[in-house]
């Protein structure tokens, strides 16, 4: 990543300090600062900063008003809020101003460092994620299956092709979110999602509801270690998991992803075929 040059904008000296200290600290460029709407003008038209941290009560205007109008001399510039007060009002308006980030005061520099190099991180970010997903998800679904079941399935037919696909007949989506947004797809027969939850609860009779909370949960514990391996590698990523989706019935279509990257494999288990689906999004996403 590149240096990133700042402008601190906040009507207060001791905060202008505070924040300047800890950008420096963390080995990000102060090239400025500003008390009020018009200095602040003043200082992204004649600095050209990379990003602005924006205080939300100021002289003439607040920190949303200040957004648009350093946005209307530099529509790319990033600007994080930093603010006492940070509540779903003041994350919403942020956010309709186009504002990269936010965090309350008093600040964290480890928090306001990672949250600057996510928001800055290039196009480079996206392929290191696109070299590294698959593997990982494809680990996490093996090494669960061999704790789980002490058996490692056998992959075939894995494909970068974004196609549709008809369910076999239980479809588990996890959500994933941080800096890039996307979603994991695991898809099997009625007859393998039962024979793995029986080999689990060890009775082979079972409830619906008891198949379809083991396999969403089976499906989060997969999503999750490979989400966790994605960040070991790079806590730029900062990828969660969302709960658990399971669909399921005759004949239901897997819709045709709408993600930059995707890749998808069979899994042949001990139990039966199990479909996986991955992708992601090279967008950033809207936390």
């Amino acid at each position: 990543m590149k240096d990133v040059k700042v402008v601190v904008v906040d009507d207060s000296p001791f905060s202008v300090a505070m924040i300047s200290n800890i950008l420096t600290e963390k080995g990000f460029e102060v090239i400025g600062s500003a008390n009020s709407l018009s200095e602040a003008v003043e200082a992204v038209s004649n600095l050209k900063p990379d990003l602005v941290t924006m205080d939300m009560t100021m002289p003439e205007a607040d920190g949303i008003e200040c957004t648009k109008a350093i946005h209307e001399i530099d529509p790319e510039l990033k600007v994080i809020v930093i603010s006492s007060m940070m509540d779903e009002e003041i994350i919403r308006k942020a956010r309709k101003a186009k504002v990269s980030g936010y965090l309350q005061k008093p600040v964290d520099g480890e928090e306001l460092s990672l949250l600057i190099r996510r928001i800055m991180a290039d196009q480079e970010l996206f392929v290191e994620l696109d070299q590294l997903y698959y593997t990982a998800f494809k680990e996490a679904l093996t090494d669960t299956c061999n704790k789980f079941f002490k058996s490692v399935p056998q992959y075939e037919n894995e494909t970068t092709a974004n196609d549709e696909q008809i369910s076999r007949g239980i479809s588990v989506v996890m959500g994933i979110i941080g800096k890039y947004s996307g979603r994991m797809i695991l898809d099997m027969s009625h007859e393998t999602a039962k024979n793995m939850a029986a080999a689990l609860f060890k009775k082979e009779v079972l409830t619906d509801e008891q198949v379809i909370n083991v396999m969403g949960e089976i499906s989060n514990i997969i999503a999750g270690n490979a989400c966790s391996m994605i960040n070991k590698k790079n806590e730029i990523f900062g990828l969660r998991v969302a709960p658990p989706t399971v669909i399921y019935g005759e004949s239901i279509k897997i819709s045709k992803p709408k993600l930059d990257s995707v890749t998808s494999a069979k899994a042949e288990t001990v139990f039966g075929e199990v479909y996986m689906n991955v992708g992601f999004n090279r967008s950033e996403c809207d936390e």
